[in-house]
């Protein structure tokens, strides 16, 4: 009887392992493959050799771009610390410029991935926030004066809390104030891992202020790329691991309520928002086992999803699904970063390129221009692309933009 019960236990076991690996394979979508999509007029964009993680853009065309994330479970093609480059999106020669760092920072340690920008309505000063790993399985935010002219960036202060226990992600809404999402629950890839393994939705948002800090939402494997609407009224945060974007409603109070979780079919990572549309742009990755093996012989590919405006997102919600905008298949980055403008792939050492397609003058599309930076990676043909992507998509209907 006793081997009869054993027998049991065990076979029970190996139907748990065997459904729980699985669903590892439906959440990393491992049998998905991307069309190739060919990218004209290319040229290489110098001084960003090893990809970026994230970048922001403020309202001018100047983009600012956080590189040389070492993350844990991934390569690392350099013992470099981490730097901040601007580029001029709207200057025709795309040359990337390094800031110089000031203040009171471990620039050895210093190893940034998601950032933000808030303009102080007061003084016009520009605030960047850096998320930063000084050590692995640990985050602090750091709080920079970004003084343009002199390309430089003062360091101001350093925040850590036990809330901001495994930062990916970050978006500013006040000199010191932020919303970030934590991407682990445990300080410890094996952990998160196992927890990923047993479907434990324990990542979460968190809403930190000088007044006062609160995790703010919550029900996720991993949280990954935030950011919020033009009017300051939702929040969307990539559930990256269950293939969705969450919509939350912001309360006067900063708490958050779930407005609705959209499927997008892919592994979404960083999310940009434009300033004037609303349009919500998504980098993703839709291959997470090719993300994890990092092969260079065969790397995975990246795309760009996109959804419209809030208005037009309401209708998203109800019937219809994003628009899936696809480049090469895993001839082209390992990582999706930064949809609307860049996506520039880590950690793969690679050149970067602009692609800036033709636009015909005075067309409505050259009225707004969307970039998506892709990357060449060694032992490769192909080069890193800077895309219009608003060409791209131009055979989209947004009802927000009329026919």
């Amino acid at each position: 009887m006793k081997w009869v019960l054993f027998t049991i236990c065990i076979a029970a076991l190996a139907a748990l392992l065997g459904q729980r690996l699985l669903k590892l394979s439906e959440i990393a979508l491992a049998n998905r493959e991307v069309p190739v999509k060919r990218l004209p007029n290319c040229h290489l964009l110098k001084n960003i050799e090893y990809g970026a993680e994230d970048f922001t853009i403020l309202r001018d065309g100047l983009a600012i771009i956080s590189t040389g994330l070492k993350y844990p479970g991934m390569p690392s093609f350099s013992d470099d610390p981490g730097k901040i480059y601007t580029l001029d999106l709207l200057d025709p020669r795309l040359t990337p410029v390094e800031l110089t760092i000031k203040g009171d920072l471990d620039r050895d340690s210093f190893n940034p991935h998601g950032i933000s920008v808030y303009i102080d309505k007061t003084d016009k000063t520009i605030r960047l926030f850096v998320v930063n790993h000084p050590q692995h399985y640990t985050s602090q935010v750091e709080i920079f004066l970004f003084v343009e002219e002199d390309n430089t960036i003062v360091h101001l202060k350093t925040i850590k809390h036990d809330l901001l226990h495994s930062v990916n992600d970050i978006v500013a809404v006040g000199v010191e104030s932020f919303y970030a999402t934590n991407d682990h629950f445990y300080p410890s890839e094996v952990l998160h891992m196992l927890a990923v393994f047993l479907g434990l939705p324990w990542a979460d948002v968190v809403y930190y202020s000088p007044g006062g800090v609160k995790a703010v939402g919550d029900g996720f494997l991993s949280a990954n790329g935030i950011n919020m609407s033009p009017d300051k009224r939702y929040l969307y945060v990539s559930a990256i691991l269950d293939h969705e974007i969450a919509v939350f409603e912001i309360k006067k109070n900063k708490d958050l309520v779930h407005v609705k979780s959209v499927a997008v079919g892919s592994l979404c990572d960083n999310i940009e928002v434009d300033h004037v549309t609303g349009d919500v742009w998504l980098g993703c990755h839709p291959n997470g086992a090719k993300v994890a093996v990092c092969d260079p012989e065969d790397p995975p590919g990246s795309e760009v999803s996109t959804s419209f405006t809030m208005s037009s997102l309401i209708l998203l919600f109800y019937g219809s699904k994003f628009t899936l905008i696809s480049v090469p298949n895993g001839t082209l980055f390992p990582i999706a970063v930064v949809p609307k403008l860049f996506i520039v792939p880590y950690p793969f050492k690679h050149s970067t390129s602009s692609c800036v397609p033709p636009l015909a003058p005075g067309s409505v599309h050259s009225q707004m221009l969307f970039f998506a930076i892709i990357v060449s990676l060694p032992h490769t043909h192909y080069t890193i692309h800077l895309l219009n992507i608003r060409m791209s998509v131009s055979f989209c209907h947004n009802p927000a933009h009329g026919k």
